[in-house]
Protein backbone atom coordinates (compact mmCIF):
# COMPACT_ATOMS: atom_id res chain seq x y z
CA UNK A 1 0.00 0.00 0.00
CA UNK A 2 1.28 3.61 -1.27
CA UNK A 3 -0.63 6.02 0.75
CA UNK A 4 0.73 9.20 -1.96
CA UNK A 5 -2.72 11.65 -0.75
CA UNK A 6 -2.26 12.45 2.60
CA UNK A 7 -6.32 12.65 3.76
CA UNK A 8 -6.79 8.90 3.15
CA UNK A 9 -5.17 8.33 6.81
CA UNK A 10 -8.05 10.92 7.82
CA UNK A 11 -10.92 9.35 5.83
CA UNK A 12 -9.28 5.71 6.18
CA UNK A 13 -6.93 4.90 9.06
CA UNK A 14 -7.31 1.40 8.31
CA UNK A 15 -7.68 1.05 4.85
CA UNK A 16 -4.45 -1.07 3.91
CA UNK A 17 -6.64 -3.93 6.22
CA UNK A 18 -9.50 -2.74 4.58
CA UNK A 19 -7.95 -3.39 1.31
CA UNK A 20 -6.02 -6.63 2.08
CA UNK A 21 -9.67 -8.58 3.09
CA UNK A 22 -10.91 -7.59 -0.04
CA UNK A 23 -8.44 -8.26 -2.28
CA UNK A 24 -8.41 -11.64 -0.18
CA UNK A 25 -12.15 -12.52 -0.63
CA UNK A 26 -12.19 -11.21 -4.04
CA UNK A 27 -9.23 -13.42 -4.98
CA UNK A 28 -11.06 -16.51 -3.24
CA UNK A 29 -14.12 -15.71 -5.03
CA UNK A 30 -12.71 -16.10 -8.44
CA UNK A 31 -10.78 -19.16 -7.57
CA UNK A 32 -7.56 -17.46 -7.68
CA UNK A 33 -4.25 -18.50 -5.17
CA UNK A 34 -3.30 -15.86 -3.69
CA UNK A 35 -0.96 -13.20 -5.25
CA UNK A 36 0.81 -9.74 -4.62
CA UNK A 37 -0.76 -6.55 -5.40
CA UNK A 38 0.29 -2.92 -4.79
CA UNK A 39 -2.58 -0.33 -4.16
CA UNK A 40 -2.03 3.43 -4.30
CA UNK A 41 -3.85 5.76 -2.93
CA UNK A 42 -3.70 9.24 -4.21
CA UNK A 43 -5.68 12.24 -5.19
CA UNK A 44 -7.95 13.03 -7.95
CA UNK A 45 -5.55 14.92 -9.99
CA UNK A 46 -3.24 11.87 -9.94
CA UNK A 47 -5.40 10.20 -11.01
CA UNK A 48 -6.33 12.26 -13.75
CA UNK A 49 -3.18 11.86 -15.13
CA UNK A 50 -2.77 7.91 -14.63
CA UNK A 51 -6.22 8.29 -16.66
CA UNK A 52 -5.35 10.25 -19.16
CA UNK A 53 -2.11 8.57 -19.70
CA UNK A 54 -3.42 5.08 -19.89
CA UNK A 55 -6.97 5.24 -21.08
CA UNK A 56 -6.93 8.55 -23.18
CA UNK A 57 -9.64 9.63 -20.71
CA UNK A 58 -9.11 13.26 -19.25
CA UNK A 59 -10.19 13.24 -15.90
CA UNK A 60 -9.96 11.68 -12.78
CA UNK A 61 -11.98 8.35 -12.18
CA UNK A 62 -12.77 5.99 -9.20
CA UNK A 63 -10.29 3.41 -9.53
CA UNK A 64 -7.91 1.63 -12.24
CA UNK A 65 -6.10 -1.59 -12.52
CA UNK A 66 -2.92 -2.30 -14.52
CA UNK A 67 -2.26 -5.92 -14.48
CA UNK A 68 1.49 -6.95 -13.41
CA UNK A 69 3.72 -8.97 -15.33
CA UNK A 70 3.44 -11.88 -13.25
CA UNK A 71 5.79 -14.17 -11.23
CA UNK A 72 3.36 -13.73 -8.38
CA UNK A 73 2.49 -10.53 -8.53
CA UNK A 74 -0.95 -9.51 -9.67
CA UNK A 75 -1.15 -6.33 -10.55
CA UNK A 76 -1.56 -2.72 -9.37
CA UNK A 77 -4.89 -0.87 -7.94
CA UNK A 78 -4.96 3.23 -7.92
CA UNK A 79 -7.62 4.80 -6.26
CA UNK A 80 -8.68 8.61 -5.95
CA UNK A 81 -9.42 10.31 -2.63
CA UNK A 82 -11.88 12.70 -4.00
CA UNK A 83 -13.49 10.40 -6.51
CA UNK A 84 -14.14 8.00 -3.94
CA UNK A 85 -15.61 10.16 -1.10
CA UNK A 86 -18.01 12.04 -3.90
CA UNK A 87 -19.48 8.72 -5.28
CA UNK A 88 -19.77 7.17 -1.79
CA UNK A 89 -21.79 10.29 -0.77
CA UNK A 90 -23.74 10.43 -3.23
CA UNK A 91 -24.86 6.92 -2.91
CA UNK A 92 -25.72 7.43 0.80
CA UNK A 93 -22.78 4.72 1.43
CA UNK A 94 -20.19 5.01 3.88
CA UNK A 95 -16.37 5.36 2.81
CA UNK A 96 -15.01 2.26 3.55
CA UNK A 97 -17.76 0.50 2.00
CA UNK A 98 -17.24 1.91 -0.95
CA UNK A 99 -13.38 2.01 -1.16
CA UNK A 100 -14.04 -2.26 -0.14
CA UNK A 101 -16.09 -2.38 -3.52
CA UNK A 102 -13.56 -0.37 -5.56
CA UNK A 103 -10.52 -3.17 -4.10
CA UNK A 104 -13.24 -5.82 -4.99
CA UNK A 105 -13.95 -4.28 -8.46
CA UNK A 106 -10.15 -3.67 -9.31
CA UNK A 107 -9.30 -7.20 -8.43
CA UNK A 108 -11.94 -8.80 -10.48
CA UNK A 109 -10.33 -6.80 -13.03
CA UNK A 110 -6.71 -7.79 -12.64
CA UNK A 111 -8.03 -11.59 -13.19
CA UNK A 112 -9.98 -10.79 -15.86
CA UNK A 113 -13.28 -9.96 -15.43
CA UNK A 114 -14.44 -6.73 -17.19
CA UNK A 115 -18.07 -4.66 -17.72
CA UNK A 116 -18.09 -4.09 -21.05
CA UNK A 117 -21.14 -5.80 -22.36
CA UNK A 118 -24.14 -6.70 -20.26
CA UNK A 119 -23.78 -10.41 -19.54
CA UNK A 120 -19.80 -9.34 -18.54
CA UNK A 121 -21.36 -6.79 -16.51
CA UNK A 122 -23.67 -8.35 -14.65
CA UNK A 123 -21.66 -11.03 -13.98
CA UNK A 124 -19.04 -8.71 -12.37
CA UNK A 125 -21.76 -7.40 -10.31
CA UNK A 126 -23.01 -10.42 -8.71
CA UNK A 127 -19.46 -11.30 -7.91
CA UNK A 128 -18.97 -8.02 -6.26
CA UNK A 129 -21.69 -8.32 -3.93
CA UNK A 130 -21.17 -12.19 -2.86
CA UNK A 131 -17.39 -10.01 -1.75
CA UNK A 132 -19.32 -7.75 0.10
CA UNK A 133 -21.38 -9.79 1.56
CA UNK A 134 -18.66 -12.00 3.04
CA UNK A 135 -17.34 -8.43 4.65
CA UNK A 136 -19.96 -7.56 6.54
CA UNK A 137 -20.85 -4.65 3.94
CA UNK A 138 -24.04 -3.79 1.90
CA UNK A 139 -24.38 -4.67 -1.42
CA UNK A 140 -23.61 -1.92 -3.32
CA UNK A 141 -26.00 -2.81 -6.30
CA UNK A 142 -29.06 -3.06 -4.61
CA UNK A 143 -31.79 0.02 -5.83
CA UNK A 144 -29.35 0.56 -8.77
CA UNK A 145 -31.66 1.16 -11.76
CA UNK A 146 -30.50 -1.35 -14.52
Amino acid sequence: MVVEAPGWHRVLPRAGHLARRAACVALAETGCAEAGLTVLLTDDRTMRRLNHTHRGKDKPTNVLSFPGGGGGHLGDLALALGVVLREARAAGRPPGAHFAHLIAHGTLHLVGHDHLQAGEARRMERAEARILHRLGLPNPWRGVPA
